[in-house]
């Protein structure tokens, strides 16, 4: 197997995958291990997006985004390629979001309708900051027409946090407490797709599935930047409207 499809029920024009490392690498020059990105002119990064589009029949080269654990949005539009954001979104047919994760959560949105789409990477800073909240205020669609899915992360048996972590949820949303489990002194085991279900029920959206893979315990499938320390590749995780049965 060389990706997953979400478990959702999307139109069928929505087409939407997050690759496996047996599919796609996703590594990138050691100098840019860090960054979690696969923007630029480098040969390497051409490569590996030639081989990503390949994999997954995609109709056009994926509008990628250089993540900065931020809560900016932007259009996924030609004009916005490699430009600082944490989600992208769209309305046009075979322009193609991506996020690269390797323990943080992608998170994939659509409508009912399949007219609107958008991908998210909600590390814990972007999550806490508000990144899901801009990403819906950017698509401006009705809570009750919208579709989440939550793809691989690393899970709550591996997400050990400190009370910086701890505090800067539950100090927003007294529901976030709930999150979190007391792990050892000063230091708790947080469950990402959790908070991120929260953040999305505040907001009015209940149609939320996926949530249950770990980036962490489940080697043979997934990359995770704890686990590998820090020298790892990454996974893409993508959503795009098929022009050819929308």
């Amino acid at each position: 197997m060389k990706f997953i499809q979400p478990g959702w029920p999307a139109p069928k024009h929505i087409k939407s995958y997050t690759t496996l490392r047996s599919g796609w690498g996703g590594r990138k020059p050691h100098h840019e291990e860090n960054r979690g990105n696969y923007s630029g002119n480098h040969p390497q990064y051409v490569e590996e997006s030639k081989r990503l589009e390949t994999l997954l029949q995609l109709p056009d080269e994926p509008l990628w985004i250089t993540q900065t654990h931020s809560t900016i949005v932007i259009e996924a539009t030609p004009e916005n390629r490699e430009q600082n954001a944490d989600a992208s979104f769209t309305s046009q047919p075979n322009r193609i979001c991506v996020v690269l994760t390797a323990d943080c959560l992608p998170i994939l949105i659509t409508n009912k309708q399949g007219t609107s789409v958008a991908a998210i990477h909600a590390g814990w800073r972007g999550l806490s900051s508000g990144i899901i909240e801009k990403t819906l205020q950017a698509l401006q669609q009705p809570a009750e027409d919208l579709l989440v899915w939550l793809g691989p992360a690393i899970g709550p048996q591996k997400f050990e946090v400190g009370k910086d972590v701890y505090d800067e949820f539950t100090g927003r949303h007294a529901e976030s407490i709930a999150a979190f489990k007391p792990h050892a002194e000063g230091k708790w085991l947080a469950n990402l797709y959790e908070l991120a279900k929260i953040r999305l029920n505040l907001q009015g959206i209940n149609q939320i599935y996926g949530g249950d893979y770990c980036t962490f315990t489940q080697d043979e499938m997934f990359f995770s930047y704890r686990r590998d320390q820090g020298k790892t590749g990454r996974m893409a995780t993508l959503i795009w409207i098929d022009d050819q049965i929308a």
